[in-house]
Formats: C-alpha cells, sequence, structure tokens
C-alpha cells in the first residue's frame, strides 16, 4: 500500500467520552496537513453566572460545571476564597477535604478504566460487548465507581453536585459509624485495586515515546492531590499566584475551549504527569505495585496514563484509608470568617489534572470577576500533538478504520471532559 495517498477522515462525534467533540484529520502526500480535535459545544458561561454571587454560593455553582468530577471545582474555589481572607480551617477539614476528593478519583478512574479506555485496547466497541467477555473486571469497575460515588455523598450530601463543602469546611460531619462502614468498604476495595494494576500492566498497549513537558501540583510531603505549587519536569516550580506569568491561553478558530501552553509549547496535566513529578510521595504499598509492573517510571509513553490511572486509584484509597483511621466528630465543622476585597487563587488536582481558579471579590464576599483554566482545555494542544506523533509511528499507510480507531484511542487515553473546557466567555462590546 503507498502512503502517498491522500485520505480525509472525519469523525463527527467521538465516543466514550465526557462531552462532545469531532476529530478532522487529513492526510496528502504522506504527511498530515489538517488536524482538529473540535469541541463544538457552545460556551457555557460560568465564569459570568457566579459574577455577583457570594463565595458560598459559588462553591455551590462551580460544582455545576462537571457531573464527574465537581469536587474538584468546589475544592479549587474554597482554595482561592480561604487564601484570599487568610481562613485556616484547621488540620479535620483539610484531612476530610483530602479524603473526599479521594472519592471523586477512585469512581472517575475506575470510570475511565473500566468503561471508556479498556475497550480499546481489548478489541471491542464498548463497555457492553467487552462485559460478555470480562464480566468480572467491569463488575470491578462499576465497584469502585460505586465506592469512590458513596465515599464523596458522605461528606457532601450526594455523590453528583455535592452540596455539603462551604468556605471554612463543611455544612455537615458524617458520624463515626457512617465512617466505620465506609472504611470497611476501602478496606475491600484495596485488592480489587491491586488487582486492577495488575491487569492494566498486562494489557498489550502500544509503545509509543514521545517528548512532551509534564505539569502539576507538588506538595511538600503528600502526593499532589488538593493543593501544592505548579511545577513541571523542565523546572517550573511556582506558586499558583504566578500561573499567569508562565501560562497564557490562547483560542483557536475551530474550538469553542481556549488552549493553554506554557512558555509557548503545549504540555501535559493528568495522571501521568502527576506520577511522573510525585512518584517519591507514592505510599509504600503503591510504590511496590509501580514497580512489580513491569513500566519504568517517570513515562514517556502516553499510553501508560492507564496504568497511572490504575495506580492513583490504589494510592487515593490506601490514603482514605489513612485519613479515616481515627476519624472524631469535631464540636463544629467550619470555622467563621469575615470577607475582604481582593484577589484569590486556588488550584488542585482533578483526576483529569490541574484546575485553577482566580476571583476577584468585593467587600461584601461577592464575585466581581472569575477565571477558571480545566485540565482539558490545557490538554487539547498535547492531545492534536500527541496525535500527529502517535499517527506519524502507527504509520500513515494503514488503512482508513485503523487511522481513525487509533487517533480515537489517543484522545480516549487522555479522558478528555469536554464539557468542562467550555465555559470561557470572552465578550467584547462596542457601543457607539
Amino acid at each position: 500500500m503507498s502512503d502517498q495517498r491522500d485520505i480525509r477522515i472525519e469523525v463527527p462525534v467521538l465516543a466514550r467520552v465526557e462531552g462532545e467533540g469531532a476529530l478532522e484529520l487529513a492526510i496528502e502526500q504522506g504527511r498530515i496537513s489538517e488536524l482538529r480535535l473540535r469541541i463544538f459545544e457552545p460556551p457555557r458561561f460560568f465564569e459570568k453566572f457566579v459574577e455577583g454571587h457570594r463565595c458560598d454560593d459559588v462553591i455551590d455553582m462551580v460544582a455545576r460545571i462537571c457531573g464527574i468530577c465537581p469536587v474538584a471545582y468546589q475544592m479549587s474555589a474554597a482554595q482561592a476564597f480561604e487564601s484570599l481572607f487568610d481562613i485556616d480551617p484547621g488540620s479535620w477539614v483539610l484531612d476530610m477535604r483530602r479524603a473526599m476528593y479521594c472519592g471523586e478519583w477512585i469512581q472517575s478512574h475506575a470510570l475511565h478504566i473500566h468503561l471508556l479506555a479498556a475497550p480499546d485496547f481489548l478489541g471491542f466497541n464498548s463497555a457492553l460487548e467487552m462485559a460478555a467477555d470480562y464480566p468480572d473486571e467491569v463488575r470491578r469497575g462499576l465497584t469502585l465507581q460505586t465506592l469512590g460515588n458513596d465515599l464523596i455523598a458522605l461528606f457532601g450530601g450526594r455523590s453528583v453536585h455535592p452540596v455539603g463543602l462551604r468556605v471554612g469546611g463543611f455544612y455537615h460531619a458524617p458520624s463515626v459509624q457512617e465512617v466505620d462502614a465506609m472504611r470497611t468498604r476501602i478496606d475491600a476495595a484495596i485488592p480489587l485495586a491491586a488487582a486492577l494494576v495488575g491487569w492494566c500492566a498486562s494489557l498489550s498497549l502500544p509503545d509509543d515515546r514521545q517528548s512532551f513537558t509534564n505539569v502539576g501540583l507538588r506538595h511538600e510531603t503528600e502526593y499532589g492531590i488538593y493543593s501544592g505549587r505548579l511545577v513541571s519536569d523542565r523546572g517550573l516550580d511556582i506558586d499558583i499566584s504566578e500561573w499567569d506569568a508562565h501560562i497564557r491561553e490562547i483560542h483557536q478558530p475551530h474550538s469553542t475551549a481556549l488552549h493553554a501552553e506554557l512558555h509557548g509549547e503545549p504540555y501535559l496535566v493528568g495522571p501521568l504527569a502527576r506520577l511522573n513529578l510525585n512518584l517519591d510521595r507514592l505510599p509504600p504499598e503503591t510504590a511496590q505495585l509501580a514497580r512489580a509492573s513491569g513500566v519504568s517510571f517517570p513515562s514517556d509513553n502516553m499510553f501508560h496514563s492507564m496504568l497511572a490511572r490504575a495506580l492513583e486509584l490504589h494510592m487515593v484509597l490506601i490514603e482514605a484509608q489513612r485519613l479515616l483511621e481515627d476519624y472524631k466528630v469535631p464540636q463544629r465543622a467550619w470555622v467563621d470568617w469575615k470577607p475582604r476585597a481582593g484577589v484569590g487563587f486556588g488550584a488542585s488536582e482533578a483526576p483529569r489534572g490541574t484546575l485553577w481558579h482566580r476571583y476577584e471579590v468585593d467587600e461584601q464576599g461577592r464575585v466581581t470577576d472569575a477565571r477558571i483554566v480545566p485540565p482539558t482545555s490545557q490538554n487539547q494542544g498535547r492531545i492534536e500533538q500527541d496525535i500527529a506523533q502517535s499517527l506519524q509511528q502507527f504509520g500513515l499507510d494503514q488503512d482508513e478504520e485503523a487511522l481513525r480507531l487509533r487517533a480515537e484511542t489517543v484522545i480516549r487515553n487522555y479522558d478528555p471532559c469536554i464539557s468542562c473546557a467550555t465555559h470561557f466567555l470572552k465578550l467584547k462590546v462596542r457601543r457607539a
């Protein structure tokens, strides 16, 4: 087969991703002449919606940006307001927020590995097809996902768009009995997560090595989840308030989401980037599984993202177990605070990558300006770069169906949350 064919591949709607997007790919004379990951969902204007609302209301509002990772939006927003108002919520609040965040990672990673990504590597079109040959694996995924949702609901009141978080803490603290029941379930889930790591390591993943910049949060003592400094493997090490000095958002005509660049270049956020940057922060049990996987981390193979998710899922189960071990109900689950005018910044690690918030607030504690940079919009440039490099390595002389499937597999490997990315508002008003 000649590699000098002219090919045009269009995927009008991507399957097995959160939200709606499309892919346009053209190959002319053996070279990729056009490659666009189109995000065509209409902008959702969340940054404009929250203007004029009090901070506690905003925490509930931003949870509506995503049904899969609402906790991430709440945590980044709470951080921003608490840093501005100089609030120290105390160790109990910070530990329980981290435990709640573990729930979101568990359910999101379990969903992506078992239902969205695994069919690509096992030759199925969907998880329903896969379930016929891999019923135990699909059942494991659903069990872990349910556990993660229930851990979110333990502190948030419900797992989708939780309402339990507030500036300064939580509205309510669960009982000792509720937490003990959750710990029993976590104990039972840890062996499932260990088996998941082994299963992911056993899959035949493409050997697709590339050069890219890993970016994520790094904490002084913990694996980057709730907070930390923004770092890269190429020398970046900044406070999150310095974001704009290094990362620039740009608009691309084919996308309703902004792209982000670090010093003018695409970069990677998400599980593989986090693991590459935080290997020394893994608990001993998870570190042992990583060593036994046969994959050497840091890894420059983007398809190792699936294994990174499995290792992170095991890690957060160990972390949640530790955080809830000596649980006690506090006298009050929040601290009092007073608003003041200024600018606050927050950043945490959503399952899909770093999520950055910036808010301007007036003296009454009402938001006057908001900016939110979700992980999918940060990864979009890297995804397009990855598709091009991966297809070149795969072979542009492959038939069109094989090229389409490879390109879709690359996109799904990032677990993009397209709806999260389509919320920016760039407004220009010209009046006569």
